[in-house]
């Protein structure tokens, strides 16, 4: 596990209340370099996850790129 997805865990254990069914999987870099990061969490929290009109995962994926910048690293967030 590397930084960036304990990164992605922690934020994402914060707003759930099903701890345990956060999950991160993570894919090889593609052609571009960019590595794509899936976030699972329990269907009654995806709402939680993503909040309204998506803020909340849009500032998920801004933490995360500007970490992942930091590390000379391109990533990509889904929610699924």
């Amino acid at each position: 596990m590397d930084n960036l997805e304990n990164l992605l865990i922690d934020l994402s254990k914060g707003l759930v209340e099903d701890k345990d069914a956060v999950k991160v999987t993570v894919d090889e870099p593609n052609e571009e370099g960019i590595i794509v990061y899936h976030l699972e969490v329990a269907t009654p929290d995806k709402g939680r996850v993503i909040g309204k009109q998506g803020r909340i995962a849009k500032a998920i994926r801004v933490i995360m790129r500007a970490a992942a910048n930091r590390m000379g690293k391109k990533i990509l967030v889904e929610i699924v």
